[in-house]
C-alpha cells in the first residue's frame, strides 16, 4: 500500500502507543516492556565520534512498571565488529530477543530517553526477523514523566521465549548496495544525520561529508521538540517528499552507525513505503574507507 500527500496515515497505527494506552495494559502477562535507552557521549581528539554509555544507570533510577533494561551493544549487537551496534545473524538476534523474553504470543512495547530512535533501532531490528507484534510508545520515557505516570525502580525480568527467525531480506543493507545506488535514479539515498554532518561541515565521523547524492531528512526534525512525540503523518510524508524520498522509490536510509536511520525508515515504512531499508554500519564505515567517494557542500 502506498500513499499519496493528499491523505497520509500511518499504516500500523497499533505500532505507535501512547502513555495512556500503555498504562492501561501494565500487568498484562503477555506484554514486554522494553527501556532501550543508550546514549552517545560525542568527543573531540580521541579518533572515535562517541563514547557509548549504556541508559542502564537511568533505567535503576526509574523505569515504567514492568520494563527490563534491554542493552542493544551488549544483548544485541556483535562484540568484534569495526563498528559499533552491528547486528548479528538473523537468528543469532531471535535467540538473543528470546533470552530477554520475546516470543510467540508477546505484545512488545520499546521505548527510550531523549530520542525515540534507539526504540526504533530494536523495532526494526524485531521487524527484520520477523517479528511483527511490537510498537514504540510515541514520546518515549520523556513525556510518560511529564505526564504524571507510574516510575518503578523494581528490578525486571522476563521468562525466556521461543522465537524462530522469519528473515525479511533487504531491511538492512552494506557498503556495496549504497555505492551501486549512486546516480540510480530508482533509487534514493537519506542521510538521517544533522545538517552540519550532511554538509560536511562537522567532521565527526572522519572524512567530512555525505554518500554523493543523498539527501537529509535528520531524524531530530521528525520528533517534536519539547513533548518528544513524532510528527504528524503530514508533516513526516512532505519532508520525506521534500527530499524526493518517494513511496515509489527504493529508500536506503543512513546516519552514523545504522540508528537515527531506524526512525526514518521507521515512519517511511508507517507511511507504507514498501521498498525501505538501513545501512547499518553508515558513516562509521563509509567515512573511513578512502575508495568510497564522499560529497561536501
Amino acid at each position: 500500500m502506498t500513499q499519496t500527500l493528499s491523505n497520509p496515515s500511518w499504516r500500523r497505527p497499533e505500532a505507535i502507543v501512547d502513555g495512556a494506552g500503555l498504562q492501561a495494559r501494565l500487568g498484562d502477562p503477555d506484554l514486554r516492556i522494553y527501556d532501550c535507552t543508550v546514549y552517545l557521549r560525542y568527543e573531540v581528539g580521541t579518533g572515535r565520534p562517541y563514547r557509548v554509555e549504556s541508559g542502564r544507570a537511568d533505567w535503576e533510577a526509574g523505569h515504567i512498571p514492568g520494563a527490563r533494561f534491554l542493552d542493544l551493544q551488549e544483548e544485541l549487537s556483535q562484540d568484534d565488529a569495526p563498528t559499533r551496534f552491528m547486528r548479528r545473524s538473523a537468528q543469532a538476534t531471535a535467540d538473543a530477543f528470546a533470552r530477554v523474553g520475546v516470543g510467540e504470543g508477546t505484545r512488545v512495547v520499546l521505548y527510550s530517553r531523549g530520542t525515540p530512535q534507539w526504540a526504533t533501532r530494536v523495532w526494526w531490528m524485531l521487524r527484520w526477523i520477523g517479528f511483527d507484534d511490537a510498537a514504540i510508545l510515541d514520546g518515549g520515557f520523556d513525556l510518560w514523566e511529564a505526564e504524571g505516570r507510574p516510575v518503578s525502580t523494581e528490578p525486571v525480568d522476563y521468562p525466556e521465549g521461543r522465537l524462530v527467525a522469519k528473515e525479511r531480506p533487504g531491511l538492512f543493507v552494506g557498503k556495496e548496495e549504497m555505492l551501486a545506488a549512486i546516480g540510480d535514479g530508482a533509487v534514493c539515498s537519506l542521510n538521517a544525520l544533522s545538517p552540519d554532518l550532511h554538509s560536511g561541515e562537522n567532521a565527526r565521523y572522519g572524512r567530512p561529508g555525505r554518500i554523493p547524492g543523498s539527501t537529509n531528512v535528520p531524524a531530530g526534525s521528525l520528533v517534536d521538540p519539547q513533548t518528544k512525540r513524532l510528527v504528524s503523518p503530514r508533516a513526516a510524508a512532505e519532508a520525506f517528499a521534500a527530499a524526493g524520498a518517494t513511496p515509489e522509490k527504493r529508500v536506503l536510509n543512513y546516519c552514523g552507525g545504522g540508528i537515527a536511520a531506524t526512525l526514518d525508515a521507521f515512519l517511511q515504512h508507517q507511511l507504507g513505503y514498501e521498498d525501505v531499508a538501513v545501512y547499518d554500519a553508515s558513516m562509521s564505515e563509509w567515512a573511513k574507507d578512502e575508495r568510497l567517494p564522499i560529497e561536501v557542500g
